[in-house]
């Protein structure tokens, strides 16, 4: 697992959105309970936010350098699906 979260130089920030007691972000709050911890060992200087407001759709947007961004939404996929999404986004450098 320690590998997949090994983000690359360009990415410059990780954000979560999701909301804080619905059913639908779930697995997103699971994820995060889960692999933070390994996110922010192998990745301390590279912010990793998580923003929680009610009624808000699971999503995650990855910040590259010269202010690219992506996003994904992240609602009604597994746990294992949203790994390889986050996995996805931090590999890519733009």
């Amino acid at each position: 697992m320690s590998g997949k979260y090994v983000f690359t130089k360009g990415l410059k920030e990780l954000r979560f959105l999701f909301c804080q007691t619905s059913e639908a972000s779930a697995p997103v709050r699971s994820f995060l309970n889960r692999a933070y911890p390994t996110m922010k060992k192998h990745n301390p200087h590279t912010p990793i936010m998580m923003r929680e407001a009610s009624g808000t759709e699971p999503r995650v947007f990855a910040r590259y350098e010269l202010g690219k961004e992506k996003q994904e939404a992240l609602s009604g996929l597994s746990d294992s699906q949203i790994e390889e999404r986050i996995t996805n986004l931090v590999k890519q450098s733009s």
